[in-house]
């Protein structure tokens, strides 16, 4: 089996007027990518991007799954500079919103997340920080609690993330935001509301307000946290 990407050596470097590394390649990924979604990668824009060649890339990356995985760690760089905490919730919170921020900054990102493991060496570092602050959880006892932990807060991360990512791009895509999507279906919810079938979504409806979605991670964040750290043990 050939090596992983992060132990293959760089190239030897060519007699080019253009130097190339797999951090710039990656680097050069990330901006099209922000840009156009993973939709509008493709190795020829690439290639344009660095200003060389579309297989001088194929020196650096065997394929697109490579360079997706050096595009992601180098996003799991920016969230591994979280702040440093001394207490295991302030930690995984830091690393929590390091992670929200970075996803509403490369769009991209919650679409990679959960898919197939990471493991590029910012990646293991995220994971480091967060499973060890995990571990010092008051319902943590032992390894199976700590993946049961790590699953739970994997599964509210990813699902939060992509819900809030996919809003932003509905909203832009169609250029309705939320009061013309209420004038849109609100005609045809308030009818099936009157048929007093949906009695509890019709108070969401009503009385509910549009909660800020920085808040509400935080808020639901926290819930989660606290489920990890009242952990039930059977008898």
């Amino acid at each position: 089996m050939p090596l992983p990407v992060w132990e293959r050596p760089e190239p030897r470097p060519r007699a080019t007027p253009v130097p190339l590394t797999r951090a710039q390649i990656a680097d050069a990924a990330v901006r099209l990518a922000d840009a156009g979604g993973l939709e509008g990668l493709s190795v020829r824009k690439l290639a344009r991007e660095l200003g060389v060649g579309p297989m001088r890339l194929y020196d650096y990356v065997a394929n697109r799954s490579e360079l997706l995985d050096l595009m992601v760690d180098a996003v799991y760089a920016q969230i591994a500079d979280a702040d440093r905490h001394t207490g295991w919730r302030d930690t995984v919170l830091a690393v929590m919103r390091r992670t929200r921020a970075a996803a509403l900054d490369h769009e991209w990102f919650p679409d990679l997340l959960g898919a197939r493991p990471h493991l590029g060496p910012h990646a293991l570092a995220v994971a480091e920080t967060t499973a060890a602050a995990l571990s010092q959880a008051p319902g943590v006892r032992d390894v199976d609690d700590l993946q049961r932990a790590l699953g739970a807060l994997n599964a509210f991360l990813v699902g939060a993330l992509r819900r809030e990512i996919a809003e932003r791009r509905t909203a832009r895509a169609t250029g309705a935001d939320l009061p013309a999507w209420q004038a849109a279906h609100g005609p045809y919810l308030t009818r099936m509301l009157d048929t007093g079938r949906y009695p509890t979504v019709a108070r969401l409806v009503v009385d509910g307000a549009h909660l800020d979605a920085e808040d509400t991670f935080h808020r639901n964040l926290t819930t989660v946290l606290d489920g990890v750290a009242g952990m039930e043990h059977p008898a």
